[in-house]
């Protein structure tokens, strides 16, 4: 199994920036696309963004410009970092990997959560 353990969250001003962690443990043969989406109260879960194993990436319209999401693949960790936050980044945000714990398919994994409150 492949176990992601998200970091980083907390309460920040408006205009304040934050870095978000996750690194993947256990038993990881191939890891894939990493990303992180949020839910806010009362909303669905929403892609932030994703990077591919050779490091390509895709960002949410919302967050472009803003927030850029990197990994260190020798350490198994995809990192998020948020500048200029706004009341509305406020979300529970989740890691998400695309991940095969042996030769064979790959599964989607997720992160327990990390809170994000951006708030005066």
């Amino acid at each position: 199994q492949v176990q992601l353990v998200e970091s980083g969250g907390g309460l920040v001003q408006p205009g304040g920036s934050l870095r978000l962690s996750c690194a993947a443990s256990g038993s990881i043969f191939s890891l894939n696309v990493m990303g992180w989406y949020r839910q806010a109260p009362g909303k669905q879960r929403e892609l932030v963004a994703f990077i591919t194993g050779g490091s390509s990436t895709n960002y949410a319209d919302s967050v472009k410009g803003r927030f850029t999401i990197s990994r260190d693949n020798a350490k198994d960790t995809v990192y998020l970092q948020m500048n200029s936050l706004k009341p509305e980044d406020t979300a529970v945000y989740y890691c998400n990997a695309v991940a095969s714990p042996k030769p064979g398919p790959y599964y989607n994994y997720w992160g327990q959560g990390t809170q994000v409150t951006v708030s005066s």
